[in-house]
């Protein structure tokens, strides 16, 4: 089987698969407390702090220079305060839950992470062999 192919079929199989187990346990587990729910969002959030912070800052430093990626993160930082002022503002209206509005400011910020994520995990793929595997594991582990 083509190599690219391959990787890529393994890339879809274990994201959606770690999706899809995630949310079968979290749709069936009964236990659906305002504690609960907390824990994982901090939870979530201490992996992807963790993976930012020592995996992808220190590459795009290497890759890109430090201004470029002082840039990106900044760029990164006001856009999600300006979706955290929109929910805010459009959905404090008819509840004041915020573990809701964390969620639908997590579930922005994931759609708005998927369109460059794409952009370079397709790069990398067309870039080198060590650069596609790099990506496809750290998109999997997102």
């Amino acid at each position: 089987m083509n190599y690219l192919l391959k990787t890529t079929l393994i890339g879809l199989f274990f994201g959606t698969f770690g999706t899809t187990i995630g949310g079968i346990i979290g749709v069936t587990w009964k236990r659906n407390s305002n504690r609960f729910l907390s824990f994982i969002l901090q939870l979530a959030a201490g992996l992807m702090t963790a993976i930012i912070c020592f995996d992808l800052i220190p590459e795009a430093i290497q890759m890109a220079g430090i201004i470029n990626s002082i840039i990106g993160v900044i760029c990164g930082v006001i856009i999600m305060i300006m979706c955290d002022n929109f929910v805010k503002t459009k959905h404090t209206r008819s509840t004041n839950n915020s573990l809701l509005n964390t969620g639908i400011i997590v579930g922005i910020g994931l759609a708005l992470h998927n369109f460059p994520e794409g952009l370079a995990i397709g790069s990398g793929f067309g870039a080198s062999i060590k650069l596609r595997i790099l990506i496809s594991n750290r998109h999997i582990a997102s």
